[in-house]
Parts: structure tokens; C-alpha cells; sequence
């Protein structure tokens, strides 16, 4: 039985369940599947229970459990103390960020991260969505933060965050459309919409130009690409009270007093922002930061504050 296969089963049995155990192991769930079953044809005896509700050791299991854990706890001390002995080694983890990411997203998940694996280096970029799945193709991210989820079985995806978005506009232009609940989506058909450039990130630009159709507003040309929408370009182009654009609550960047935010009355738009990882990886430090960014605290953030 290889060291793998050990922590797949012992982290199988605390998650009690394969789902959650193959987020935190950062592999995808047919694979945790077929390490289990093969645990049990090579030792000939049914090591879990399996249910709707999850799934639970055996007894055979349990016996096993207590093994594998002992095995488990030499085996990462030797680690620690060859690390040491040695110097330690610095691992790269290179991550791919949109614009506009929730403050706190990263950076609690980042802090987690420092202290389990104090040796990983995090090399951080600001990418497009269709950049970041380019490189995640050519090996050059360990992870990317994603506007839409990649298809296929190459990579394994898990949602982080969803935000309902709102809408920046001049104050005054402001004042005359919004209500005590704030602003009707259809109420903003005569202004231009500030959009970006469709080669970013296709799927989410055809949802979200469908959705501002669908209340009579007309999205307009595509923006060229090579030109991301920045906040102040945002910002100058609201400003002159013809033009609105789309921003997450608690928007991170400062507002003029010429420029205000408001909510959309029934929240018609909502981001999404997609962990996804090469299905392939079994990094630890990788494994870790992904389970550290599904916290329910961080996914709950932009609920908060809408």
C-alpha cells in the first residue's frame, strides 16, 4: 500500500465522504474512487460503508485507520526533520487572478497557507480568464480564478465566490433612477454599458450581455481586445453621466463624489469565480490553499455584504 494511497483512504473516512475528501486532497472524486476500491481488492475486505449521507469505515476500515495514521504521522515527521536538516526546499505555486477579486478571497487563504507550508513561494498574476486557462494548459499556473468553468476532464473546478453584482453610475443620473431598494436593471436601457472585451472571457460575456438584452438594453460593440476594463476607466466613463457599468459590492476601489454605487433590484446578475487546477496535480500546498479558498466564510463574504 503506497503513502498515497494511505492519506486518500484516512482523509476519505474524516471528510466522511469522497466529495470533500478530493477537494482537500486536490484530486477529482473518480480518482479518490478508484484508489479506494483498489485499497479494498488489495486487501480483500470492504473497508467502507457508503450511504446517501456520506460514507463510514468498517470495521476492518477503523483497524486500518489507526494504522494508516500512525504510518502517516512518521512519515511527514521524517519529512519535517530532512527539510530541516537540509535547509528546506522553496516550492513556486503560480496563481492567475482576475480583476476585481474579493479583497479578503485570497489573501485569508494565502495567510493559511504561509504557515502550513512556509517553503511554498506564491507567484501571483493578473490575467484574463481565457489567458489563464491558456496557461493552465501549458503547465505555466498551478491554479487559476476563473470568470467560467473550463469544460472537459482535464481540470477539476470548484466555485469560490459569487457576487451580485451592482451598478456604478453618476450621482446625479443616480439620484433620478434609483429607488428606496435601488435600481431596476431595464431602468438603465438609454445609458451605455461599459463592458470589456469578449476574448477574456467569452462564456461569462454571453451570459451577461443575454441577461442585459433580456431587459431591453442593448450591450452595444464589442470592446477591442487588449483593452481591460480597469477601475479607472470605469470610473472616468461613468462620471459623464451617460454610461454605466457593472461592480461587486464593497468595490475595493475608492469612489468620487461624482460616482455612486447602488444594488439591482432582484440581483438579475451574479459573478462566479472558479478555482480550477490541472486534475492530474497532487501538490500539497496546492491541495491545501484550494480547501483553504472553500471555506464557508469566504464563499459567504459577498452575501454580507449585499
Amino acid at each position: 500500500m503506497e503513502i498515497r494511497a494511505m492519506r486518500a483512504f484516512v482523509t476519505v473516512v474524516e471528510e466522511g465522504g469522497l466529495s470533500a475528501a478530493a477537494r482537500r486532497l486536490h484530486i477529482s472524486q473518480p480518482a479518490l474512487s478508484q484508489t479506494v476500491s483498489a485499497l479494498e481488492r488489495e486487501f480483500g475486505q470492504q473497508l467502507l460503508v457508503r450511504s446517501s449521507t456520506g460514507v463510514r469505515a468498517t470495521e476492518t476500515g477503523v483497524t486500518l485507520l489507526a494504522e494508516a495514521r500512525a504510518v502517516l504521522a512518521r512519515y511527514d515527521q521524517a519529512l519535517k526533520v530532512m527539510a530541516a536538516h537540509t535547509g528546506g526546499s522553496t516550492a513556486s505555486l503560480r496563481i492567475g487572478i482576475p480583476l476585481e477579486l474579493p479583497a479578503d478571497l485570497l489573501s485569508k487563504a494565502l495567510l493559511e497557507l504561509s504557515v502550513a507550508h512556509p517553503n511554498t513561494r506564491v507567484q501571483a498574476r493578473h490575467l484574463s480568464t481565457s489567458a489563464q486557462v491558456a496557461e493552465l494548459h501549458r503547465g505555466d499556473l498551478e491554479l487559476g480564478l476563473l470568470r467560467e468553468r473550463p469544460h472537459g476532464q482535464e481540470f477539476d473546478a470548484m466555485l469560490v465566490v459569487e457576487e451580485r453584482l451592482g451598478v456604478l453610475l453618476a450621482t446625479e443620473r443616480a439620484a433620478e433612477l434609483a429607488g428606496p431598494h435601488g435600481i431596476r436593471l431595464e431602468a438603465l436601457h438609454a445609458l451605455t454599458w461599459i463592458g470589456f472585451p469578449r476574448s477574456g472571457s467569452p462564456a461569462w460575456y454571453d451570459e451577461l450581455t443575454a441577461i442585459l438584452r433580456s431587459h431591453g438594453i442593448d450591450p452595444g460593440p464589442q470592446v477591442p481586445d487588449g483593452q481591460p476594463l480597469i477601475a479607472e476607466v470605469k470610473l472616468a466613463s461613468v462620471s459623464a453621466g451617460r454610461a454605466f457599468t457593472l461592480a461587486p459590492p464593497g468595490w475595493s476601489q475608492p469612489l468620487p463624489d461624482t460616482v455612486t454605487w447602488f444594488p439591482l433590484i432582484g440581483h438579475p446578475i451574479v459573478r462566479r469565480t472558479w478555482a480550477v487546477w490541472n486534475a492530474g496535480s497532487h501538490r500539497r500546498d496546492l491541495g491545501y490553499l484550494v480547501a483553504a479558498l472553500d471555506r464557508p466564510a469566504t464563499k459567504a463574504a459577498s452575501d454580507a455584504t449585499s
